[in-house]
């Protein structure tokens, strides 16, 4: 059996029957049938960022956006370099 995923919805709604209800989490578990230390975990990545909690899979957070960018980049300007090396060094050939 695999692991099991939840959608950001579903987390949302974890969390809020936690927080807004005042639901207990080891009765959240029972019902959602989720174990306690996940909720919990559910909880306080909500309370750290509500607009960036639960990324998902297609959902990246700005951070990581960037993180990513520049690493294409970095990418893009090695190939660039390695261009530039290979052009001196055939001119350099050439004017000998």
């Amino acid at each position: 059996m695999g692991r099991r995923q939840f959608t950001r919805e579903f987390k949302f709604e974890a969390v809020r029957l936690i927080r807004d209800r005042g639901v207990s989490v080891a009765q959240a578990s029972r019902d959602l049938e989720v174990g306690e230390n996940i909720l919990r975990r559910w909880v306080k990545e909500f309370a750290v960022d509500q607009a960036q909690a639960f990324p998902g899979q297609g959902q990246v957070k700005p951070e990581q956006q960037e993180i990513d960018r520049l690493r294409r980049e970095v990418v893009k300007l090695k190939a660039e370099r390695d261009i530039l090396k290979k052009a001196a060094a055939y001119f350099a050939r050439e004017s000998i």
